[in-house]
């Protein structure tokens, strides 16, 4: 990380061009928190989206948005059943480009097998199953920005 900015002693020291980069790719990546450690220094950024700021907003939501959107909220019948999002990043259903998904609707899981990947900071992070059972509904798209707590997966 870029050294922080000169403070006075005991002041707490601030890497501003490591914050701008933070904020840069929320703006990115739509996503509403990033965060990051490096040793005991962590940085924080987010921010808040209410609804009169869409309601203002000059143009129209991107279509990928507005379609993601519905679903997402459609999935969530029996919270014990939902596998969420422990992280905010990007989702991947399969390992790579063209290749199968790690689950399908209709498919069979055992408990620890991965069902997808949530991609955080260059880190690939593995979300499993937490318990066996067939996929009812997979409610994210391969590449789609992910908010923490987002229904993943739902079971039978």
């Amino acid at each position: 990380m870029a050294e922080p900015a000169e403070a006075e002693e005991g002041a707490m020291q601030v890497d501003v061009a490591l914050v701008r980069q933070l904020a840069e790719l929320l703006d990115e990546t739509h996503l509403t928190e990033i965060e990051v450690q490096d040793g005991e220094r962590r940085i924080r950024v987010a921010r808040t989206v209410s609804a009169p700021v869409h309601a203002a907003a000059a143009a129209p939501a991107p279509a990928s948005v507005a379609t993601v959107a519905a679903p997402v909220a459609e999935a969530v019948s029996d919270p014990a059943d939902t596998v969420r999002s422990p992280m905010v990043g990007t989702a991947f259903l399969a390992a790579e480009p063209g290749a199968r998904p790690f689950a399908s609707v209709g498919d069979t899981v055992t408990e620890g097998q991965t069902l997808l990947i949530i991609e955080a900071m260059k880190v690939m992070n593995p979300i499993v199953a937490p318990r066996a059972g067939t996929i009812a509904k997979v409610c994210v798209e391969n590449g789609q920005p992910i908010e923490f707590d987002q229904p993943l997966v739902t079971f039978r």
